[in-house]
């Protein structure tokens, strides 16, 4: 019987690939024949996974924005009883940020495609789908906070949450250049967190 190929498996395999050649040398280097290489699939494997560059570009985003979410959302699935909303606002802007070592290829991969965002529609429609499932987490948080009694009612969520994600989207990008530690950017989020306690 021929080999059952699972196509998702793939998809992903091949996502990772583009993130890990864009973390080692930037957008230019991927092409279908490096990721095919990177992934240690076929050519022909690419090809029938993606119909173009651009597709293959676009599942990547939607690859990294997707485990993004998910890390996030299970910050807050995980607690097997309810946990003060600081500790779930502070866990989900790290995750968001992408500052633990494991996420460096996938940071890296993120701040790329943001950068290319102003010359494509496509990965400029992905990223504001990903900002908005963002957003709307994060206000979620700061609204618990407020029922719980933990983050004054007096804060507007909506523009706390703006704050919150403008800040951790920079730490990604200065951890990434070298200008501050995945420490220190850890210690700037902490001191967002406390501002909002109160």
């Amino acid at each position: 019987m021929p080999k059952q190929v699972d196509y998702e498996e793939r998809r992903a395999r091949i996502a990772d690939a583009v993130c890990a050649l864009i973390a080692r040398s930037g957008m230019e280097s991927v092409s279908l024949r490096d990721v095919a290489a990177e992934a240690e699939v076929s050519m022909g494997a690419v090809q029938r996974c993606f119909r173009t560059k651009e597709d293959m570009l676009l599942f990547a985003l939607e690859h990294v924005s997707q485990h993004v979410s998910e890390r996030a959302d299970q910050r807050i699935a995980a607690a097997s009883e309810p946990q003060a909303a600081a500790t779930l606002l502070w866990h989900t802007l790290t995750q968001l940020a992408l500052l633990d070592a494991e996420s460096r290829e996938q940071a890296h991969a993120w701040v790329t495609f943001v950068g290319h965002a102003a010359a494509s529609e496509r990965l400029g429609a992905v990223l504001r789908e990903t900002y908005a499932r963002l957003h709307d987490l994060v206000v979620w948080i700061v609204r618990y906070g407020q029922d719980t009694g933990e983050i004054p009612r007096h804060f507007d969520a909506v523009q706390e949450t703006r704050s919150l994600l403008a800040v951790a989207d920079g730490l990604t990008v200065q951890v990434l250049a070298g200008h501050q530690s995945p420490e220190t950017a850890r210690d700037v989020l902490q001191r967002h967190v406390r501002h909002l306690l109160q």
